[in-house]
């Protein structure tokens, strides 16, 4: 697979997000190993979770959930080397299954501890502040951010969910510290195209969360985007790599992070650092 960078590290042009790894409790583990050997096989080295993310029936509990899931399947696979983990803190998980922020001094430093000690790593890989919180000030964050950063705890900071100024805020306090952003960027949810260019502009990786616009069949992305299933009838390939390679296509600082909890689904999003979509092609998806 092609790489594409984060900071200084390269990595495979399409990621993994973990989002729904076992997030309904029906995956069986062998098959989200099986997963996990897919996606090395294919290329995919950046995986991507969350202290929020677990199943919402578990209320607070969800918190770590996917994180220890996660560190366990690489441990028992024992491919750890092979893999950028990130993950991400601020999020909080309600009594309902909800999802709330708290990106508070005190509980952004609790969360880098407690995912440090379900990773079962020294140090963090990259480290993302989840979502902006309105109860605190975004320079405050950024503060705190760094903070984090110069305690040697994380290797790398990223943002989530964060606007044009915010990201330039950040990287003026954060300098190389700051690595990249993950944003909802899709065939059918566009409106982050100006945070696209301000990661290139600045040397930023930008990490599309939900790249297929939560969608997962084939029929369900042709149906909002025509276009998107048009051309991968064309070329013999299904919709969901027609709209990653579009999104490659953007800029060369976005890798989509797409989720999958089977083999099948994740190779064929791998695929997509391998389609090469014409000029023609890519005019025809701007516009549909």
């Amino acid at each position: 697979m092609q790489t594409r960078s984060i900071g200084t590290t390269s990595v495979g042009a399409i990621g993994l997000g973990l989002m729904t790894f076992d997030q309904d409790g029906a995956a069986p583990r062998e098959q989200l190993k099986a997963t996990i050997t897919a996606a090395l096989d294919a290329g995919v080295t950046l995986f991507d979770t969350a202290d929020a993310y677990g199943h919402g029936d578990l209320g607070p509990d969800a918190m770590g959930a996917n994180e220890r899931l996660i560190a366990g399947l690489l441990d028992e696979l024992g491919v750890r080397d092979q893999v950028l983990l990130a993950t991400k803190g601020g999020h909080v998980r309600t009594d309902d299954g909800g999802w709330d922020t708290d990106s508070s001094p005190e509980h952004l430093r609790e969360a880098v501890v407690g995912s440090l000690q379900r990773l079962g790593v020294d140090r963090i890989a990259l480290w993302q502040h989840h979502r902006p919180d309105p109860d605190v000030p975004y320079a405050e964050v950024i503060g705190t951010l760094k903070e984090i950063h110069d305690s040697g705890r994380v290797a790398r900071i990223g943002l989530s969910n964060a606007d044009p100024d915010q990201i330039r805020a950040a990287h003026d306090v954060l300098g190389s510290a700051l690595v990249s952003v993950q944003n909802q960027f899709s065939p059918a949810f566009r409106s982050s195209a100006p945070e696209i260019e301000v990661c290139e502009e600045l040397g930023l990786a930008f990490l599309p969360w939900s790249p297929l616009g939560g969608l997962s069949s084939a029929k369900g992305l042709g149906s909002d985007n025509p276009a998107f299933a048009e051309v991968a009838s064309s070329r013999g390939v299904s919709p969901q790599q027609v709209a990653l390679a579009w999104e490659l296509a953007q800029s060369p600082c976005v890798i989509p992070i797409p989720g999958a909890k089977r083999p099948q689904s994740v190779s064929d999003s791998a695929a997509a650092a391998d389609l090469k979509l014409s000029a023609d092609e890519l005019a025809r998806l701007d516009a549909s």
